[in-house]
């Protein structure tokens, strides 16, 4: 009877090991403070593009432009943040599945057939 007790315990402290482990540095909880925060991007081609970034904060922060290939990541120039952008969400490069279904269903619709 005890060891059905001893892993009912253990089963019930996985979900609680978890929720601690996302809340500590180590478990990336302290990624989302604000020291990276994606700035811009532009696709040169289906696996190659350039993204800036910032990283850091306050007096130490700096903009990263980085070229981004499925291989590697090289950073090809670093600057002074350039103002405040607004913290609106990036469109994706690629439109997704639901969007070109759409686009294509609108195609069909308007051949008449």
């Amino acid at each position: 009877m005890s060891s059905l007790i001893w892993f009912i315990a253990i089963i019930a402290m996985i979900p609680v090991a978890l929720w601690l482990l996302k809340r500590t540095p180590m478990g990336g909880g302290g990624a989302g403070q604000g020291m990276l925060r994606s700035i811009a991007a532009l696709p040169l081609s289906t696996n190659q593009r350039i993204v800036t970034v910032e990283v850091g904060q306050g007096e130490a922060r700096r903009w990263l432009v980085l070229g981004v290939t499925a291989q590697s990541i090289t950073t090809l120039h670093t600057m002074e943040p350039q103002g405040e952008l607004p913290a609106a969400p990036m469109a994706p490069a690629v439109p997704g599945f639901a969007q070109l279904l759409g686009k294509f269903r609108q195609d069909r619709g308007n051949d008449g057939r």
